[in-house]
């Protein structure tokens, strides 16, 4: 059998070329969908972990009883200070980031930005951000809990934003 490339030009070439890339990149994208799985997996569980966390402090504070502390020390009928959960949630709790060294939660003026990636601001995917204004004591104060486990996070899906109220 003889192989004839008489009518083989450029159009062809690129055409084949085309085809090898696009196996390729189905390949690649098979291969490596449950590494990234695992990894937005993990930053979910870290996120549950976080909302879990503060929740419960709420629920054991009941109903503002005088004199019941929080287990980072502020009292639970008074305002919470947002550094002093971080530090303790960064102190106590085993938060692992996948995406990077930085395995700490931090606090942000507006989680949602972070965790979606609005107005050209940059992500730090895996980071846990915590509403950095303090959480008032009066019943109806929202807290925000946020992060990106998946790029673009702008995207639906990509991103996990939680609402704690007292």
């Amino acid at each position: 059998m003889s192989l004839k490339l008489k009518n083989f030009g450029l159009l062809e070439f690129l055409i084949i070329i085309s085809a090898v890339y696009v196996v390729g990149m189905l390949i690649w994208t098979a291969s490596t969908r449950p590494e990234v799985e695992a990894r937005a997996n993990l930053v979910k569980e870290n996120h549950k972990k976080v909302v879990d966390f503060i929740n419960g402090e709420i629920n054991n504070c009941g109903n503002n009883d005088e004199g019941k502390i929080t287990v980072w020390g502020d009292p639970c009928n008074a305002e919470w200070i947002a550094e002093k959960v971080v530090n303790h949630i960064n102190d106590n709790l085993k938060i692992e980031n996948p995406f990077s060294d930085d395995n700490k939660v931090k606090t942000d003026p507006d989680p949602r930005i972070k965790a979606e990636g609005k107005a050209g601001q940059s992500v730090e995917m895996g980071v846990i951000f915590i509403m950095s204004s303090n959480f008032l004591a009066e019943p109806g104060s929202e807290w925000i809990v946020g992060t990106c486990f998946k790029s673009p996070c702008v995207a639906a899906g990509n991103n996990e934003l939680t609402s704690l109220y007292r």
